[in-house]
């Protein structure tokens, strides 16, 4: 599932206190972006229809539910991005990764040690 910015604003709010109301999400996201309550519905809506929340009536109110987690999303945009720009390998991304940003030497070492790790696991 492939989630805008505004999106992800959006489920972060409702995954952090589910189930959730407008109001709820709105407290949580509408000063900070400077949204309108009508904004956050519309948001909230096209995350619906897109099946990644669940709504629910109580009342005259709609609650929302995540129907994805926070590790199923995050796992659809990784895959994505691969996609879209790495060619789908992973070895391209990590070695991007390594070269291009700045880890710490702590962030090095546990990269390696679960490379290992995974590589102690594929042998017989």
């Amino acid at each position: 599932m492939n989630l805008s910015e505004a999106e992800w604003t959006v489920m972060n709010a409702v995954w952090s206190k589910a189930p959730a109301s407008v109001r709820d999400v709105q407290d949580r996201v509408g000063a900070e972006r400077g949204w309108a309550h009508t904004t956050v519905k519309t948001m909230l809506d096209r995350l619906v229809a897109k099946g990644a929340l669940r709504e629910k009536k109580r009342a005259n109110a709609s609650i929302y539910e995540p129907r994805i987690s926070r590790e199923e999303a995050r796992t659809s945009a990784l895959r994505a991005l691969l996609t879209r720009s790495f060619d789908g390998s992973f070895g391209s991304l990590v070695h991007h990764i390594v070269s291009e940003e700045r880890l710490s030497k702590k962030e090095r070492e546990r990269l390696a040690r679960q490379l290992g790790d995974d590589d102690a696991e594929e042998r017989p």
